[in-house]
């Protein structure tokens, strides 16, 4: 841990990057674990298709309200504060996220780079109009202009969204320690980050309570809980 510290203390561009593992440690179930709700993980990844938006509405807005309505019991825990803490130091220059959840601008960050969208938003598939995702929880699924509202989230099937991607890949190249927190580096393509910033120069630290596929080209691997490792950090800073 104390290397760790000196990395942190002695970083000129620190990028942090997040996944699920982020966003489990404040309760918030993983949806892609099969023992958690009323779906099978094969259920949940067809729901989070394009083609469920298409051709199976009803399920697809049933499963999202759920979702919704997860991301609205729980709260950011004081990791997410922690990093919040460092940005407003200019410690922090970045946050990645595959996260959907908004917990770390809800703690207080600002310069988070959403790979994959919110779920603190819907929009209209016709007409593009913005809307608080509570239109959800109020059984609210239709646009003022009658179009189809939908989580403003990547479904499968979808592309990155180009500015997030890009602000993350700048991130990535500029950066001289880029920390993992809760991912398991398996999802294509938002695993390239990590890899990039390792290639371009970068120290780069793991932090995931199970290995990932990239432990063998890290700096520094740790499997311990995410909140933890960031008090405990935050507490030699």
């Amino acid at each position: 841990m104390v290397s760790l510290v000196k990395l942190i203390k002695s970083a000129n561009h620190l990028v942090v990057f997040t996944g699920a593992g982020m966003s489990t440690e404040s309760g918030l179930p993983d949806f892609r674990s099969a023992n958690r709700g009323l779906w099978t993980t094969e259920q949940k990844q067809y729901l989070s298709s394009t083609n469920a938006l298409n051709n199976h509405l009803q399920e697809f807005t049933d499963f999202y309200r759920k979702r919704v309505q997860g991301i609205h019991d729980f709260k950011p825990h004081k990791g997410h504060e922690i990093l919040a803490e460092w940005e407003r130091k200019g410690y922090l220059k970045q946050i990645i996220t595959q996260n959907v959840d908004g917990f770390h601008q809800e703690a207080g960050s600002e310069k988070v780079a959403e790979l994959h969208g919110t779920l603190k938003k819907v929009h209209c598939e016709t007409c593009g109009r913005s809307y608080l995702s509570e239109e959800y929880l109020h059984d609210n699924y239709t646009c003022g202009c009658g179009g189809v509202l939908r989580p403003s989230i990547i479904l499968f099937g979808e592309m990155l969204p180009e500015q997030p991607f890009l602000t993350a890949e700048e991130a990535a190249i500029k950066s001289d320690v880029f920390l993992v927190l809760g991912s398991s580096l398996s999802v294509s393509p938002a695993n390239q980050f990590p890899m990039l910033a390792s290639e371009t120069g970068a120290k780069l630290i793991i932090v995931n309570k199970e290995p990932t596929e990239m432990d063998g080209i890290a700096d520094i691997v740790i499997h311990e809980p995410i909140g933890s490792v960031l008090e405990e950090i935050n507490s030699k800073l």
